[in-house]
């Protein structure tokens, strides 16, 4: 019983420590799509926009990166590959979706991502992201 203890405290650390990496490499990509520097409007001027979006983002990665952990099927080698590699994909998706809609809306996102009123187009991308982080994590399992 202590040894499985000590095991999966071993892994839950692994998976906790890549999954904290993940999820700070998924603000560094939302600071670059956004214009200003994020942390000013979470921290600063307390932007709700700016809060939701982050949410949602970090939410999606957390979704893949539990789901890679099932998946591993309690393989720590293979599971922290699947969180490191799926993660990065949801990443990625989730950054060109961010794009396109903006390419394809009115308005500029990043523009109404610092407005200070609550915008319903933030809510569109929150959605966006957590559906990917389903998707992803639905095509691991």
């Amino acid at each position: 019983m202590l040894d499985n203890l000590i095991e999966n405290s071993y892994s839950a650390a692994a998976y906790a420590g890549v999954g904290v990496v993940l999820m700070a490499v998924s603000f560094v990509v939302v600071d670059a799509l956004t214009p200003g520097k994020l942390s000013t409007q979470l921290w600063g001027t307390r932007n709700r926009n700016a809060a939701v979006l982050v949410s949602s983002n970090l939410a999606g990665e957390a979704i893949i990166v539990a789901a890679a952990i099932v998946a591993s099927e309690g393989d720590l080698g293979e599971g922290l590959i699947y969180t490191i590699v799926y993660s990065l994909i949801g990443l990625v998706i989730m950054a060109v979706a961010f794009v396109l809609i903006d390419l394809l809306t009115p308005g500029r996102l990043g523009e109404i991502l610092l407005d200070e009123n609550p915008h319903p187009a933030v809510w569109v991308h929150v959605t966006l992201h957590v559906a990917i982080g389903v998707i992803v994590a639905v095509s691991i399992l």
